[in-house]
């Protein structure tokens, strides 16, 4: 048996941390692919096969809208937050005002993120970047990749120095020779919910309910923890569903 993942690389960190126990234990086999979230939901809508997804919470939503994503199989893995990081060993530049992050953007001779028009973290960055002025000033210091794990992948095998990246933290904790600095301030937080969905073409259903149990479940809280993942409560994310599809209607 295989089991088919497409899934935002914040959640990369627990899907492989859960994946060779979950194989063993059930004999199968589990072929999961990270990319921009954008990139995943459009694979999905172009006929890609998928047992599973993971995506932001109202990319969920919308999937079961359109019938792509079962009703009711969505659950959160837990919020992600946008952060800072540096190559390992480097000076952490203070970050937590609006003045000292546009200093350190300002000194640094590169600047690591993912696809700025696919990648939740990315989109962010950019309007961050744009948000103190920078996005013109120093765009030539730009070093934009398809997702924040390959991003902070190329920032680490870089052989200059001052160089600074940006995207969740959980693909900054992932990433050998990268170190966080701190989430971004709170004028630019972003805390995304990532969720996943099972999909309504699965064959394989029954398999992608128990590794989806294996994700949210408690044997995974301290991988996830441990990755940069913070909880919501259940009565919270289903509030928020409510909301959204409330909203739906209120506003078409």
């Amino acid at each position: 048996m295989e089991l088919v993942i497409l899934s935002g690389g914040a959640a990369a960190g627990v899907v492989k941390g859960l994946q060779k126990d979950f194989e063993e234990l059930h004999q199968c086999t589990i072929h999961a692919t990270f990319n921009a979230v954008g990139a995943m939901r459009e694979q999905l809508l172009q006929g890609s096969y998928c047992d599973l997804i993971i995506l932001t919470k109202s990319q969920i939503l919308q999937l079961i809208e359109s019938g792509h994503v079962i009703k009711d199989s969505e659950i959160s893995l837990g919020i992600v937050k946008t952060g800072v990081a540096v190559k390992s060993g480097s000076p952490k530049p203070p970050i937590k005002t609006r003045a000292e992050l546009l200093t350190a953007f300002r000194n640094a001779k590169g600047i690591y993120f993912p696809d700025p028009e696919k990648a939740t973290a990315g989109i962010h960055v950019m309007h961050v970047l744009k948000s103190l002025g920078l996005d013109q000033e120093i765009a030539d210091r730009f070093r934009t990749y398809p997702n924040g794990a390959v991003a902070m992948a190329a920032m680490a095998a870089c052989n200059e120095d001052q160089l600074i990246g940006s995207t969740q933290v959980t693909e900054i904790n992932i990433t050998p020779g990268t170190e966080l600095v701190g989430n971004l301030p709170l004028e630019f937080e972003l805390a995304t919910d990532y969720t996943l969905g099972i999909c309504s073409n699965s064959q394989q259903k029954d398999l992608a309910q128990l590794f989806s149990n294996s994700l949210t479940g408690k044997a995974s809280v301290v991988i996830r923890k441990k990755i940069g993942f913070e909880f919501i409560s259940n009565f919270i994310f289903l509030y928020s569903r409510f909301f959204f599809h409330f909203s739906r209607k209120l506003f078409v």
